[in-house]
């Protein structure tokens, strides 16, 4: 006889952009219960609990208060992360947390005590991590085919206006903690790191505001380099100055001469002869979000429950997320003694 099916139940916190790729995903899970959703403002809490057959929930406290549940998905600004975090965890509710983790050393700190405190798991979205060419790339390079990676450059071209800035929150280093590298290339610069299979040794960085001087105090633009313990070193340009939203562009070079260049959800291979191949990749499941974000949304939310009925670690873990957020910190305190 095959072992039932484990059901969870969880709530999604934060109504906003993000939660429209949790709460399909939840909803089509079938050992998930999607019990409730919250939001501040009624009416885009009303909106889900609609939509998604479940409760309205306005205040976050009385949530995790009054529902038994197993797991809670953080999609609320960023500098609610943490205490929102730490308070589900010291109720024993799994955590799975939308980038970044936590906004400064002092609430990392916070926020890694409270999870080596809780017996519940604690996880981050850093959902590029489960794109088909990033799983093709983590396994070229763990079969030493071409030797070991020698250096790294990325390129994040995006498109932010005014209007994406005009809510409460954004745009703010209080409440978001920074501009385009907090919180849109921070997924670049963590697959860089996992890509160069090494800590960060040094950042040094330049950040700066082209496009929108006096709407944000956070940076739209930002050129960083980074050194790795092992030599690797990788660069990285970010803006949300473009005229678009393009394809993250990383490419990797290795010890044999050959290159891999991951464009969006497609992977490029020369092994020195200058022309690139295309390599086939399963890039099956549906595209939540914006297609330029990828589709691993899916995957890690799978994933992450699959490790809180087993017990096994989660790949993208409070260690995962906080080395991600200290890049993005040093980025900012090297920009600032330049």
């Amino acid at each position: 006889m095959s072992k039932a099916m484990k059901r969870f139940k969880a709530a999604v916190v934060g109504c906003g952009n993000i939660s429209r790729t949790h709460l399909p995903v939840l909803k089509a899970m079938q050992n998930i219960e999607l019990v409730a959703v919250c939001d501040t403002e009624p009416e885009k809490a009303l909106h889900c609990a609609e939509k998604y057959g479940c409760k309205a929930y306005y205040d976050f406290e009385a949530l995790i208060s009054d529902e038994n549940l197993d797991c809670v998905h953080l999609c609320t600004p960023h500098y609610l992360h943490v205490p929102m975090a730490v308070g589900a965890l010291e109720k024993g509710i799994n955590v799975l947390c939308e980038k970044p983790c936590a906004i400064s050393r002092q609430s990392l700190d916070e926020l890694g005590h409270a999870v080596s405190g809780s017996s519940a798991m604690f996880g981050v979205c850093f959902q590029n991590r489960y794109n088909a060419a990033v799983r093709e790339t983590l396994r070229i390079i763990e079969s030493g085919r071409f030797g070991a990676v020698t250096a790294e450059r990325a390129d994040v071209d995006w498109f932010r206006d005014e209007a994406y800035y005009s809510d409460s929150w954004h745009g703010k280093k209080i409440s978001e903690g920074g501009g385009v590298l907090m919180n849109q290339a921070i997924h670049t610069s963590d697959l860089l790191r996992v890509f160069a299979k090494s800590e960060t040794q040094t950042v040094d960085a330049h950040v700066f505001n082209d496009t929108l001087k006096g709407v944000i105090d956070v940076e739209d633009s930002a050129l960083v380099r980074y050194t790795y313990q092992n030599g690797v070193v990788a660069v990285l340009s970010a803006t949300n100055g473009f005229s678009l939203n393009a394809n993250v562009s990383i490419e990797l070079f290795f010890e044999s001469g050959a290159r891999l260049l991951l464009d969006g959800l497609d992977l490029y291979l020369t092994e020195g002869t200058g022309s690139f191949e295309k390599l086939r990749l399963e890039n099956g499941g549906c595209c939540h979000g914006n297609s330029y974000w990828g589709n691993g949304h899916a995957a890690l939310i799978e994933d992450f429950y699959r490790c809180v009925e087993t017990g096994e670690d989660f790949p993208v873990d409070f260690e995962q997320g906080a080395k991600a957020v200290r890049d993005v910190l040093a980025a900012y305190e090297s920009s600032q003694n330049c």
